[in-house]
């Protein structure tokens, strides 16, 4: 089922008005009423829907990776590792392992409250929604997607309008893959967003950055519909002074440069210790230059996030290790590398998402950990250092949504790991099991046999009664 519906209000053939909600209203309606008949639980369905997904990913290569290069201006090989591939591991992952989800758990009664058997069966929450973000318009939309189609559920899916190319392919084919009568593609712009939101869901999520998720929260609230957030902040870099600068300077430039910057767990900043602060500033600039002379073409977004990035450039307090900037011809920004920063310039308070990499540098390892303490907690965390110590260290002492040590970027493409962000940089989790389980529903079932059925327990109690409890329930 694919809606169209960033078209203005129109009169229908009768002279009323038609809106974006009306078309949202209707395909509801035929989404609810696929969940109803029961169609969506069975592991079948569930099963074809997967293979629906890695099929589309698989045969629809061509077309996918056209759409991200007009809208980002992504080669077709960055474009097929970072959307296509990730969303078709997800898939296969949970067809391997999506018999084991769905069934009963077992729980142990305890022996006050035997006989009885007790279980948890997960159960599809209903129609959910997924809204999806511009930078990674093909992955954010369908990794989600897996989770949702996995716990049963039907889904409209909601592509960025910033990447109207991509927004189309999916609205194209997407529903030739999966069951069109509970999967909807909702194309538009800010009113259709709304027209959404005003209506009732089972569960939604959200990717995309955190001023409009307060919005998403809000209008969720309105219906007590459980929301999952996929957000962002600034992701810090420790580099403490046992690390191998050379590796970790190739990987910090390489993540950073990735999709342009627009990424978000890519790495915000670099903490580095002042014994190791040159040689490492000296290495990340020689790769951050190397990767840029055979960067791939990816373009900022639009003029707006140019302008924003621009402006970020301006009163940061620090020296500009690296100059680049801002090509408004092109929509590209050439890598920026900035050294000590003033921590209170909108450049550390504000998530970057662009090729501009602050290095702060501390006294110490301790320093760098209260540095990251201090702020509010991030989507990600890197840590690059040779020692078991230093790693236990951080990963006692921070608290992050997910944590690489020694490299970037990766710890999201395991499909077995739970992705997510804590507090301001998100709510919940996805991804392998963790996304069955957020579109899902855990009802707890108790079956107790109707013999025995002794007087003792119901009341009038007596002594002998209150006796008995208490030797039991002790």
């Amino acid at each position: 089922m694919v809606l169209e519906l960033n078209q203005p209000v129109q009169a229908n053939g009768n002279g009323s008005a038609t809106s974006p909600g009306d078309g949202v209203d209707a395909a509801l309606s035929r989404l609810r009423k696929t969940v109803r008949s029961g169609a969506t639980r069975s592991l079948a369905w569930r099963r074809t829907q997967l293979e629906g997904i890695i099929r589309f990913l698989t045969e629809c290569e061509t077309e996918l990776t056209a759409a991200l290069a007009a809208d980002l201006g992504k080669p077709a090989l960055a474009s097929w590792m970072a959307d296509i591939v990730p969303p078709r591991n997800e898939a296969r992952h949970a067809l391997r392992h999506l018999g084991e989800w769905v069934g009963p758990e077992r729980v142990a009664v305890p022996a006050a409250y035997q006989p009885g058997r007790a279980r948890i069966i997960r159960e599809p929450k209903g129609v959910v929604l997924i809204v999806a973000p511009w930078n990674y318009p093909v992955q954010l939309c369908l990794s989600p997607l897996v989770g949702a189609l996995a716990a049963g559920n039907a889904a409209v899916l909601k592509p960025s309008e910033l990447a109207p190319a991509t927004a189309g392919v999916l609205a194209e084919w997407l529903p030739r893959y999966v069951d069109p009568s509970a999967v909807a593609v909702v194309e538009g712009g800010m009113e259709v967003s709304q027209a959404l939101l005003e209506r009732p869901f089972d569960h939604i999520f959200f990717t995309g950055s955190p001023r409009v998720g307060r919005i998403v929260v809000a209008a969720a609230a309105r219906h007590l519909t459980p929301v999952t957030l996929e957000l962002g902040g600034k992701s810090p870099v420790i580099v403490a002074a046992d690390a191998d600068l050379d590796v970790a300077a190739r990987r910090i430039a390489w993540a950073k440069l990735v999709n342009a910057g627009q990424t978000c767990i890519a790495p915000d900043y670099v903490l580095v210790e002042r014994g190791i602060r040159p040689a490492f500033v000296d290495r990340l600039i020689t790769e951050v230059e190397r990767f840029a002379g055979g960067a791939e073409p990816t373009r900022i977004v639009n003029e707006t996030h140019l302008r924003r990035l621009a402006g970020l450039l301006d009163g940061h307090g620090g020296v500009t290790a690296l100059a680049g900037g801002p090509d408004f011809a092109t929509a590209r920004f050439a890598p920026v590398v900035i050294t000590d920063p003033d921590p209170g310039s909108p450049l550390m308070q504000e998530e970057i998402f662009g090729p501009i990499l602050p290095v702060v540098v501390t006294d110490s390892l301790d320093d760098s950990i209260a540095f990251v303490a201090a702020r509010p907690k991030p989507l990600a965390l890197y840590l690059f250092t040779g020692s078991p110590a230093v790693e236990d260290e951080v990963l006692e002492r921070t608290s992050s949504g997910s944590v690489c040590v020694n490299h970037l970027l990766y710890q999201c493409l395991v499909p077995g790991l739970p992705f997510g962000g804590v507090g301001p940089s998100g709510m919940g989790a996805y991804h392998g099991r963790a996304g069955f389980e957020t579109f899902s529903h855990s009802k707890a079932v108790l079956r107790k046999p109707t013999s025995p059925d002794p007087k003792l327990a119901y009341p009038p109690y007596g002594p002998f009664a209150e006796r008995a409890f208490r030797l039991l329930l002790r």
